[in-house]
């Protein structure tokens, strides 16, 4: 079975590396950034909050336009979006015009996050579209742990906008893998015409279903832990802890590296204890992770290796939570996995670019308020995990019962 998905997994896990190595590259350079630009944190925590917002609003036409016209297609032209938003920031010679870049960059992103979640959704589901998904994670993997480096030495050689340059090349190659390597996943009659009732018909439907609107939300409280730490974690590791661009992008790889091993084990484990049980015991351990950090943080107790160790730990549970509650969600929406993707991932972006925009004035390079927020989302999404309706319990427990008598 493993072999069968590797294919598809290492195509669409180079595509969605993408969208990572838009926001992982650029995270050692914002300090960089912000002095060569005469410009303060905030307005540099403004660009990930545009990004996202462009990110989450964009994939409500991706969904759609995937379901009526292909998968492919919107690729295409997402692609080319991304492209024209990194030209865009390599130009920029203010703030204001680099804020302008990563928003077209996010209008293109939103595509290569949805669609690969639909085309797997069209190939499989249950534990087998778990495995996929943590494959794909595991592919794309090398962008959290070797982006932030590779954006911390093009930075130290050629300046930032290298950064964005190689994004640009990213871009260009991945086109040519969508064209040659990866396949179609919706037959022609299996799609459906876009327009604004048929979306108003999904968007209902899912809406009124408490499970999907649950774990969706679940996904997005975990989600939205992680953008906060994107937006105030390179601040607060080199105001804070005094370390280079390139030792921040070592301690970010430790949380990448426990987010990617855990996301491996939620396959296996969903097929063993159920999808249920492994997403609920993985927000428990969320939770704890970032409540005890959060106690040794006020107490002046964490330290530098205390703050690493418990973020990974916390991203442990992040990294079963996330893949298992995107699959969940989706499991009963096959008809319309591409608007289930979208309203998912709107959901995502659009709280968690918001949540950063809310408190960025608070993350002001200190510890305490980040981690703080990281609390705050985890205890929300420890609630969400236990307030699944038995319904969506049931079916869960049900595919992992099939999933068990199959193997």
């Amino acid at each position: 079975m493993a072999t069968s998905l590797m294919k598809p997994a290492l195509v669409l896990g180079l595509l969605s590396m993408i969208g990572p190595f838009a926001m992982d590259m650029y995270l050692p350079a914002m300090p960089g950034i912000a002095a060569d630009l005469g410009t303060s944190a905030q307005a540099m925590q403004g660009t990930i909050t545009v990004y996202l917002a462009a990110f989450g609003l964009a994939q409500m036409v991706y969904g759609p336009w995937a379901d009526q016209s292909g998968r492919k297609p919107p690729l295409y032209v997402a692609l080319a979006i991304f492209a024209l938003g990194s030209g865009i920031c390599i130009a920029a010679q203010s703030v204001e015009t680099l804020t302008l870049g990563r928003f077209v960059q996010g209008l293109g992103g939103a595509a290569i996050m949805v669609i690969p979640r639909a085309i797997i959704r069209d190939m499989s589901t249950g534990d087998e579209a778990t495995r996929l998904m943590a494959l794909i994670m595991l592919v794309f993997s090398v962008s959290p742990m070797l982006a932030p480096l590779t954006g911390s030495a093009l930075m130290a050689i050629a300046g930032w906008r290298s950064v964005f340059v190689s994004l640009l090349l990213t871009t260009l190659m991945s086109l040519t893998l969508l064209h040659f390597a990866q396949a179609e996943t919706l037959p022609p009659q299996q799609r459906q015409k876009a327009s604004l009732g048929q979306f108003y018909k999904g968007a209902k439907v899912l809406l009124r279903d408490r499970g999907f609107v649950t774990l969706t939300l679940l996904g997005t409280a975990g989600m939205s832990s992680f953008f906060v730490f994107l937006a105030a974690a390179p601040f607060v590791y080199v105001q804070s802890f005094g370390l280079t661009p390139t030792q921040f992008s070592l301690a970010f790889a430790v949380n990448a590296v426990a987010f990617i091993g855990a996301g491996q084990l939620a396959g296996p484990l969903g097929t063993r204890f159920g999808a249920m049980a492994v997403m609920r015991g993985a927000a428990v351990l969320f939770a704890l992770a970032a409540t005890v950090l959060f106690a040794l943080t006020l107490g002046n107790l964490a330290g530098l290796w205390g703050l690493i160790g418990l973020l990974a730990l916390g991203n442990m549970g992040l990294g079963l939570i996330i893949p298992t509650s995107m699959v969940m969600a989706l499991d009963d929406h096959g008809e319309i996995a591409g608007l289930a993707s979208s309203l998912g991932g709107t959901f995502q972006m659009i709280f968690g670019g918001a949540l950063v925009a809310l408190v960025g004035p608070w993350l002001d390079g200190s510890p305490a308020p980040m981690v703080g927020m990281i609390a705050l989302c985890a205890w929300a999404g420890l609630a969400l995990a236990f307030a699944a309706p038995k319904r969506q319990a049931a079916a869960a427990a049900a595919r992992d019962t099939s999933a068990s008598a199959a193997s």
